[in-house]
């Protein structure tokens, strides 16, 4: 790494940061605001004058024309220095000051290692504060930067991307689209000249908006092509793009789509944009691990094993009563659940989705005692108490809008068409903010709640703040951080899960704040299994819902067995939606079988490396999780749609260490019938790690949805 710069100077020697296996090359000369030279695989040390060579090798001969040919692409790039790809700043003050031209540059290296640049626009009165980081824990690199107004006119911001370069070889271009209780579906296309834009513009990411938007060399996978990827950490308006020069860069940009005047700059006034975050690889699974290990890395991060969940929403929906919800309690107590989470129809009225949002107050009618003896029989079964909340949202038929009309958002026109018969609540209303924060703070203090389910069941299409109706997303996505950060503070332990319609509000923004994601309302394993592998791109395991849900799913009535139902859920947070009073006692034994195998493996399973195999069918899968040490792992191989050829073949394992020797076997938290098994799975086989992953072993026979778990061991030197 370049030694550290105490005070902020110029620079003309590229600036080297190193970390986590990743090496960020910027070239900081002339003034200019800094453009990524380098961003990948660790270059090992550089001293001075092989960065000075390093930035002249990357410089292309220049014609008579710098607009027309390559140039390296500044972080924030600027028309007025002949940029015409997507610019870095938008903005203006009543049409005047719109093309910025940011020079007179310093920086500053700082621990970490993370570099600061400071540079002004003496003409248009602006200066732009630019922060790149690369994290130890991970290699990941992150950017933002800060844009300041120096000018006694308003300036208003339209919008500001950060760009990260990519090299010719990333060729194609990976995405995420999707829609209700079937998210993250991937798509692929060749990286053409142009831009590939995906905006969502709902208030929160959304369902069918990318994850992350992926580069890389042809034909990559999860384990082999060089991959890099951008992700921007904020839970609303933004917007990522792919794009192609006709002069041959190539550069991954985001940012917060802003609407009309939401950010209106007085002088000596300052916003600053969300982090961009960079992670790259050979393979997504690399890719996937350094944010994993990133947000495992941190303080916040949940420490202790994560408990089992029983959820009463699929079991009862808006069926409350206490004899019955106590019931249920003590059955998932009896298979082995740790927490329980009393999902929507507790509060005043809510006997169905069309009334009541808002009102967070316990119902007499259905609780004439509250919740306390519900809770209180859930603490003495051994078991952590959850509550349901939808914070943000208001039915126009509750005490709450009837009493405080004001409060829901109205762009000029009413409220807006509904959805699922409910509104937005303005958290930028001051009274809105702080009802909903004494309200829930009340209760999770006089209940000792250690779980919030916190829900986002509608788009903000008309959020409009104040009797103007001006936009107020933006503000609407701080007032929401913000309460999740009290409510946190006010309550050491608590823990909030970010649910939006299933997984429509995933991002690194909001994982600042809450603990667990629910990936898709949707339990059916057969999508599950897909929207769990892309989801995990970004997210790891432990930070995953994941349910066993009933024998017919009722979001796509498809029928599959328990145990596939349960080995798609051991994968991440497990959780049980099934109404366990209506199952006989085998079924229930069944579920408290697979819990007792997801207790025995949680300490691998949210741990470990997540790794997939690139099999040549396209109806069959492999992924599992290896230990750190790589002395143990699990595997699970499904078949998920009939092929052309049978039997499988053999199935390659990843992720092992070629060095070690491994004992593989087959295991059955259920029950093995109805599969045609290879002789290796009936005694097991010992092996190196390195015969495992050139050779592999041959695969069972298996229908359609269903799966077997391979438990792989290398037992320790005698």
């Amino acid at each position: 790494m370049t030694d550290k710069i105490d005070e902020a100077v110029e620079l003309r020697t590229p600036v080297h940061l190193r970390a986590g296996g990743t090496s960020v090359v910027v070239a900081v000369d002339g003034g200019r605001l800094p453009r990524i030279l380098h961003w990948g695989a660790d270059l090992g040390p550089l001293g001075d004058d092989a960065l000075a060579d390093l930035h002249r090798a990357a410089l292309p001969a220049i014609g008579d024309s710098t607009v027309t040919y390559p140039q390296p692409v500044p972080v924030l790039p600027q028309l007025a220095e002949g940029w015409l790809g997507r610019p870095g700043l938008v903005g203006d003050s009543d049409g005047r000051r719109w093309a910025p031209k940011f020079r007179h540059a310093t920086y500053r290296l700082d621990d970490g290692p993370a570099l600061r640049c400071t540079a002004r626009d003496p003409e248009y009165g602006l200066t732009a504060d630019i922060e790149i980081q690369v994290l130890a824990a991970g290699g990941l690199v992150r950017q933002r930067a800060r844009i300041t107004n120096d000018g006694a006119s308003p300036y208003r911001v339209g919008g500001l991307e950060l760009a990260l370069p990519v090299p010719q070889e990333a060729s194609e271009i990976l995405d995420l689209t999707g829609r209700w209780a079937l998210e993250r579906v991937p798509q692929r296309r060749p990286f053409h000249v142009g831009e590939w834009v995906r905006a969502s513009r709902g208030g929160k990411p959304g369902l069918e908006h990318t994850l992350l938007l992926v580069a890389g060399e042809e034909g990559f996978g999860f384990r082999e092509g060089a991959v890099w990827a951008t992700h921007l950490a904020w839970s609303g308006n933004q917007v990522l793009a792919a794009e192609r020069t006709p002069a041959g860069t190539r550069h991954l940009a985001a940012g917060e789509v802003l609407l009309a005047d939401e950010v209106v700059l007085g002088q000596g006034e300052s916003y600053q944009s969300p982090w961009q975050y960079g992670s790259w690889g050979v393979g997504l699974d690399e890719l996937a691990a350094r944010f994993h290990r990133w947000l495992r890395s941190r303080p916040s991060h949940p420490r202790s094993p994560r408990p089992v969940v029983l959820n009463t929403w699929e079991a009862v929906y808006f069926r409350h009563d206490l004899a019955t919800l106590v019931a249920l309690a003590e059955r998932g107590a009896e298979a082995g659940a740790e927490r329980f989470v009393l999902d929507d129809g507790w509060f005043l009225g809510r006997r169905d989705d069309t009334s009541s949002l808002g009102d967070w107050s316990v119902d007499p009618a259905v609780w004439p005692d509250g919740l306390e003896p519900l809770v209180a029989r859930v603490r003495e079964l051994g078991m952590e108490f959850g509550l349901w909340f939808e914070p943000e949202m208001v039915n126009l038929d509750s005490e709450l809008a009837r009493v405080h009309p004001e409060w829901v958002f109205d762009a000029g026109h009413g409220p807006g068409p509904s959805s699922r018969y409910q509104h937005v609540l303005d958290l930028g209303h001051p009274g809105a903010y702080r009802y909903l924060l004494e309200r829930m703070s009340g209760l999770v203090g006089s209940l000792g709640i250690d779980y919030i389910k916190w829900d986002h069941n509608r788009y903000l299409t008309d959020a409009g703040h104040g009797a103007e109706g001006r936009a107020g997303v933006r503000r609407q996505v701080l007032q929401v951080y913000r309460l999740m950060a009290e409510l946190k503070a006010a309550h050491p332990g608590l823990e909030i899960e970010s649910c939006a319609s299933g997984g429509g509000r995933i991002d690194l923004g909001v994982l600042e704040y809450a603990d667990r994601v629910w990936p898709s309302d949707c339990n059916d394993p057969h999508e599950r299994l897909e929207i769990q592998r892309w989801t995990g791109l970004l997210v790891p395991p432990e930070m995953q819902g994941t349910h066993i849900g009933a024998e017919e799913t009722h979001t796509t009535h498809r029928t599959h067995p328990l145990d596939y139902h349960a080995e798609k859920a051991l994968w991440g947070h497990l959780g049980v939606e099934v109404n366990l009073l209506t199952m006989d006692d085998e079924a229930r034994g069944a579920v408290a079988r697979w819990i007792a195998f997801h207790k025995e493996h949680r300490a691998l399973l949210h741990s470990g490396a997540v790794v997939h195999a690139d099999l040549a069918d396209a109806g069959l899968r492999l992924e599992g999780v290896v230990a750190d040490d790589r002395s143990e792992a699990l595997y699970a191989f499904s078949v998920v749609e009939r092929s052309a050829t049978w039997p499988p073949g053999r199935i390659r394992l990843p992720g092992l260490d070629d060095d070690l020797v491994y004992t593989v076997s087959a295991v059955y938290p259920g029950s093995p019938l109805g599969m045609v098994l290879p002789p290796w799975q009936r005694d097991g086989v010992t092996l190196p790690g390195r015969v495992l992953r050139l050779v592999g072993v041959e695969a069972p026979s298996l229908d359609v949805d269903r799966s077997v778990l391979i438990r792989v061991v290398s037992p320790p030197a005698s």
